[in-house]
């Protein structure tokens, strides 16, 4: 097999069609082809280029771009390699099937106690950040903030808003729900929730703030296909056929689009998985009427003051502690320390942000494809493989 593919790569030079061939080829091996290119690595702000040239020739306004790349390449620095440039792909096709507003009104149509934010039928980037700086404004007001949005659309890694509030000084949760179905209730057979994520963050003093940031299902679409992309079978109660039975190969676990609720199965105790996705989607997008205003996507997000309970330095103190004491209990395994969430997003941020992004083929040419459709130019080859 190794000679026949190194013999396939330099027929496919020759010819100049290289990428069709792959394609080709990607489609009759079960594991996909393009793992067998290495990923590329590319500079943060060359890729903060390449989405903004992209994002620009789609008619985007000026501050909606850099919002949008901000929220994109959050994802893309630490590691959640799901939700950042790889779903440019995705936008790409609502866009060329008119199901996407690329110069949206995103405006706060609901000012009282909570905002209400409508995304004008666009991407999620802008509508989730101004819903989050309208929960941070009554926050710091009255001690508490809530702020929801409807006709909104993917808004990438939902720990990128609950940081903000953070980052304010503030405890931060956000929440959304997804543009179509992909989970599957437990003992069902039907998708009929998003992977509907969780982010809580706490700030911290001497440590990075807390960041729990988490799907209610098993695991993500995206990080499914990136095993079938690389290679690897699924663990069994990852994804399910459409009779409910496990499925452990990636192509058609991809296929079927069926995942299953965190925990995997009943005895593992999926039931509570299914019960965390339905109270995300109550809260982002029933409770704003997403489904009334456009596209079935809503977030809600809210932001704590901590002051209204004890003293700020005094809870930033004790979460440190906390976060420590984590950190330092007695591993099962001496190689494997105990980790609080989001310490491996910031070891890849450390990493990424001064060796740059590696970027897998399909990622690399899935955006060299939505640059020839956009009318952009393509910059991304000036990264090293």
């Amino acid at each position: 097999m190794a000679a026949e593919l190194t013999a396939f790569r330099q027929v496919a030079r020759e010819s100049g069609r290289l990428w069709a061939c792959t394609l080709a080829l990607d489609r009759v091996l079960p594991f996909g082809a393009l793992r067998l290119w290495p990923p590329r690595v590319v500079p943060a702000a060359l890729l903060r280029e390449q989405i903004e040239l992209i994002l620009r020739a789609w008619g985007l306004r000026d501050d909606h771009v850099e919002t949008t790349v901000e929220k994109m390449l959050y994802a893309d620095l630490r590691g959640i390699d799901s939700h950042g440039c790889s779903k440019l792909a995705f936008y790409e096709r609502l866009r060329s099937e008119g199901r996407l507003n690329t110069t949206p009104a995103v405006e706060v149509v609901g000012d009282g106690a909570a905002a209400l934010v409508d995304g004008g039928g666009g991407l999620g980037h802008v509508p989730a950040t101004l819903a989050m700086e309208e929960a941070i404004r009554r926050c710091r007001e009255h001690g508490v903030g809530v702020a929801a949005a409807r006709n909104s659309g993917h808004f990438g890694a939902a720990g990128a808003y609950a940081t903000m509030a953070a980052d304010s000084g503030f405890i931060g949760v956000a929440t959304t729900s997804t543009p179509t179905p992909a989970v599957v209730p437990t003992h069902g057979r039907t998708a009929m929730l998003g992977t509907n994520p969780i982010a809580v963050a706490v700030p911290a003093a001497r440590n990075p703030p807390f960041l729990l940031d988490m799907a209610t299902s098993t695991v993500s679409l995206g990080k499914l296909v990136e095993h079938w992309r690389s290679g690897r079978r699924l663990p069994r109660g990852w994804a399910l056929d459409d009779r409910g039975r496990p499925l452990t190969r990636g192509r058609a676990a991809t296929r079927h689009r069926r995942l299953t609720p965190l925990g995997g199965r009943p005895e593992t105790s999926s039931y509570k998985g299914y019960g965390l996705a339905l109270a995300v989607e109550i809260l982002a997008r029933v409770v704003p009427g997403a489904d009334a205003a456009g596209p079935a996507v809503g977030h809600f997000f809210m932001a704590l003051d901590p002051a209204s309970f004890r003293d700020p330095a005094d809870l930033v103190a004790d979460v440190d502690e906390l976060i420590d004491s984590m950190r330092t209990a007695p591993p099962a395994q001496a190689d494997r320390p105990v980790l609080v969430p989001g310490d491996p997003e910031q070891r890849v941020l450390a990493e990424r942000s001064a060796g740059g992004i590696p970027l897998a083929r399909h990622v690399l040419e899935d955006i060299r494809a939505v640059a020839l459709a956009s009318g952009a130019a393509f910059v991304l080859d000036g990264g090293r493989p």
